[in-house]
């Protein structure tokens, strides 16, 4: 039997958007300088994990020989992220060679597309994760609106147009019409929503208005603070998850889980962020119908959740009495792994609550101990879509 097992040293992305506390206290690495910690990753993709061998650090790539096509992320989301969407591949090859025959450098703060690669992504919560995603339906935007105008006819002439363009059933004439607020029409709509008390009614939920509010204190020059009337507000319960497919416009909002994607840092960004955005751009690659992502709940033992991606596939695996606590990973599969609960014992090493680890084998691997722990590979393409790991 060979086997590839190397316990992962991660690095830590201190975004400003993280929690102080949540990715500290998983890992047990103290924050000595009390950074916001926003996520630690796993796998090959820019900042590399490190592994030991022969007594000496090298990256993961060195160690594997390869590339992963895919990132693994532990994200821990205190302030609202961007609203952002993300490219298929045709769009993103394309952006790409255009943005360099434009000789725009790679790192220049205007730069849209960092690479030819898709960025679909699926999220995981280890706690309730609340999110946007998706354009709602036009009709049901439109009574959300209506519906909010008519407890702030102060804003008449801003939410009008809005109004207009949804009649057309056109999301893509809605979403250009609600980038062309001015200034200073953002600025006191942020500040109408902040400073006024808008009643629930029957198309306009607490929930909206709680979110509004706080987008329009983070952001008070912001038409992104209206999101919550044209997004689907989610929040998804521990061990659940939801996939994004390239073009879906989506936000983190609040929450702590795990995140697998492709390896890309191509993101269209549409507001809440003091980083590039680009609207024309971001509409080119948009997915304008409404789409409301499906979420999945794992079951017992090993779970795959379902996606429709190649380039990766993420199981949740938890120890239970029918088995004696034993599954199995597949073998010729690298997995890249994060034990969330208990302790893991793998050919006699044992991996702790927030540990990770990479392992391959030429034969099947037993997992024991009591644990859950999530797993990220590489999806065979010849395999059926759940068949990655197998109890």
């Amino acid at each position: 039997m060979e086997i590839k097992l190397f316990k992962l040293y991660n690095h830590i992305k201190h975004y400003e958007w993280g929690s102080m506390d949540l990715i500290p206290q998983f890992t047990g690495i103290e924050n000595k300088d009390m950074r916001p910690c926003a996520e630690m990753w796993m796998g090959t993709h820019l900042s590399p994990s490190q592994v030991e061998k022969d007594g000496k650090r090298i990256s993961l790539t060195q160690a594997v020989g390869k590339e992963l096509p895919f990132l693994f992320k532990l994200l821990a989301v205190e302030k609202p992220l961007s609203i952002q969407a993300h490219p298929d591949k045709e769009q993103a090859r394309e952006g790409f060679e255009r943005e360099n025959n434009a000789n725009i450098p790679i790192d220049a703060h205007e730069r849209n597309y960092k690479d030819k690669n898709h960025k679909p992504e699926i999220i995981c919560a280890l706690t309730p994760f609340t999110m946007m995603a998706g354009f709602r339906e036009a009709g049901n935007i439109y009574l959300s609106l209506k519906a909010f105008m008519t407890e702030a006819p102060q804003l008449k002439e801003i939410i009008t147009p809005l109004l207009r363009a949804l009649e057309s059933d056109s999301l893509a004439i809605f979403f250009n019409v609600l980038f062309h607020i001015s200034k200073s029409e953002c600025e006191y709509l942020a500040s109408f929503i902040r400073e006024r008390e808008i009643r629930e009614t029957e198309n306009l939920s607490s929930g909206q208005l709680r979110l509004m509010k706080k987008l329009a204190e983070e952001y008070p020059a912001d038409a992104a603070v209206l999101s919550p009337l044209y997004l689907n507000i989610l929040t998804i319960q521990k061990g659940q998850a939801v996939y994004i497919p390239a073009g879906v416009l989506h936000a983190y909002i609040y929450g702590f889980g795990v995140e697998l994607m492709a390896s890309s840092d191509n993101v269209l960004r549409g507001g809440l962020t003091p980083k590039h955005i680009d609207i024309i751009e971001l509409m080119k690659i948009l997915k304008f119908s409404a789409f409301v992502p499906q979420v999945l709940s794992p079951g017992s033992g090993v779970f795959c959740y379902p996606s429709p991606c190649d380039d990766f596939s993420l199981s949740s695996i938890s120890a239970n009495g029918d088995n004696g606590g034993k599954n199995i990973l597949s073998k010729n599969t690298g997995f890249i792994c994060l034990v969330t609960e208990g302790e893991l014992v793998i050919t006699d090493v044992t991996f702790k609550k927030g540990e990770s680890f990479f392992v391959f084998s030429d034969e099947d691997i037993v997992l024991s101990g009591n644990y859950v722990v999530f797993a990220a590979a590489e999806k065979d393409k010849a395999a059926q879509p759940s068949a990655a790991l197998t109890a």
